[in-house]
């Protein structure tokens, strides 16, 4: 008798032990997996792609223990395809490339297809990917590759383009508890068994501390139920749920996507000016393992680009938290970078800065080197007078307004104005010194037309 996808997943080990929960409650069809109702609901596209029998090649995108593997699985027997897994992270492409030439005879010996799972399928570089595009538009393999990293960054865009991207949602607490009150009560593949029951909080306990990993969860539920039962205690409270957890591990990659992702969180929360998401986000970072100074620098960042001007002296602050956390270490320099976070959430704002250095970069990167007007060119040899270099020049100071008139832009930029304050926190006084300054330049400029012999000028 021919074996299933799943025997291997209850049977023992050479050693007598049995497979993982985690396994042994892999669901074996499309109405056991919980979730991701777009994909195995009633009119979800797997399984109107297996029912019609048209599976196309997928690259499934989604966090750890969230049924990648699983899909998988199902979909290769749902097809009658021959089932290979591979890991990207210790398998190489030469194992990969007779894997496929063998998809390639069977084809065209029995005309069954094989279903190539390639997991981590982002850690083969872009050329070993291009391995992969003669069988797949030839039809001899079902690739089929899972990844936590967001497919259009990690694989090139002939592969992805030959794929459908699935993207499959961490498990919300309530299907994780449905999850693990089926293997408490299932005796042939669960924990029936054992005899042990769960209390409700520990119930939620185990869902939260999961973060929306079904693997996650039924791992903790495994060594909360072998305890109980060395112990001869027949319940489960959520006190042992939090011993064996010890603490939370958070869905994090400081260099994937979801670092991207609580950056960008933290960074918006505080343009919104709402402390209490930018606290959050900054401790759910720290609690990750963010570098607490790259979170600083990010910060000093903010208050340049988003606070700016109006509150100048926001800079300084963020400065003075990233010191204080250099000085300090960790925990206690975590305290410094809270206060700056709330500090800068609270903290009048204005891009005004930002938008004025952009739009000066774009002008510079647009336009061709305009030439210093000669005015203010620097004139140090005899020659450089002569050529009128610094000819009309007027030092401010000696005047009684402070601004002696001068065009410091160059000619074909007269009149150009980058930095347009918005009027927020001390911006206020800036809008205000803005319209005096040009006032008083376009004051001592009239002036100067009407007396052009007057002495400096």
């Amino acid at each position: 008798m021919t074996r299933g996808l799943f025997d291997d997943l209850e049977a023992p080990s050479p050693g007598g032990a049995r497979a993982p929960l985690a396994d042994r409650m892999r669901p074996r069809t499309l109405d056991e997996v919980v979730g991701q109702d777009s994909l195995v609901g009633p009119d979800g596209f797997l399984r109107r792609a297996l029912i019609e029998n048209r599976l196309p090649s997928l690259v499934l995108w989604g966090p750890p223990g969230t049924g990648k593997t699983t899909l998988a699985r199902i979909a290769a027997e749902e097809t009658s395809s021959r089932f290979v897994p591979f890991s990207a992270v210790t398998s190489g492409i030469k194992e990969v490339k007779q894997v496929m030439a063998d998809a390639s005879r069977l084809r065209r010996a029995q005309e069954r297809r094989t279903l190539l799972f390639i997991d981590e399928i982002h850690r083969f570089n872009r050329a070993q990917q291009d391995a992969f595009l003669p069988y797949v538009e030839s039809g001899d393999i079902i690739l089929v590759g899972a990844t936590t990293e967001n497919p259009s960054f990690e694989l090139n865009a002939a592969l992805l383009s030959r794929c459908k991207v699935v993207v499959l949602e961490p498990l919300a607490p309530d299907l994780l508890a449905g999850l693990i009150d089926r293997a408490l009560a299932d005796r042939e593949r669960g924990l029936r068994d054992l005899g042990v029951t769960l209390e409700a909080e520990a119930r939620g306990a185990i869902a939260q501390l999961a973060s929306g990993d079904a693997r996650r969860a039924l791992g903790l539920l495994e060594l909360a139920a072998a305890e109980a039962a060395s112990a001869g205690t027949a319940t489960i409270d959520a006190a042992a749920v939090e011993r064996l957890s010890q603490r939370k591990v958070l869905l994090y990659d400081k260099a994937g996507e979801e670092h991207f992702h609580l950056i960008s969180a933290l960074h918006k929360s505080l343009r919104e000016s709402d402390p209490d998401a930018a606290l959050y986000w900054l401790a759910r970072m720290l609690a990750a393992g963010e570098d607490p100074l790259y979170l600083a620098r990010r910060m000093v960042r903010f208050a340049s680009e988003d606070v700016g001007l109006a509150d100048p002296a926001a800079l300084g602050r963020a400065l003075a938290a990233w010191d204080a956390y250099r000085r300090l270490g960790s925990p206690e320099g975590e305290l410094a970078l809270a206060q700056l976070a709330l500090d800068l959430a609270l903290a009048p704002k204005s891009n005004a800065v930002y938008r004025a250095y952009k739009a000066a970069r774009t002008t510079i990167e647009k336009r061709p080197a305009d030439p210093v007007p000669k005015v203010i060119r620097n004139r140090p040899t005899r020659l450089m007078k002569d050529e009128g270099y610094g000819r009309g020049y007027v030092y401010a100071h000696d005047t009684d307004e402070g601004v002696g008139g001068l065009d410091c832009l160059p000619e074909a930029l007269g009149g150009t104005r980058f930095y347009e304050p918005r009027g927020e926190g001390f911006e206020r006084e800036l809008v205000l010194r803005l319209e005096k300054f040009s006032r008083l330049r376009a004051s001592a400029r009239a002036a100067d037309d009407e007396d052009p012999s007057e002495p400096g000028r």
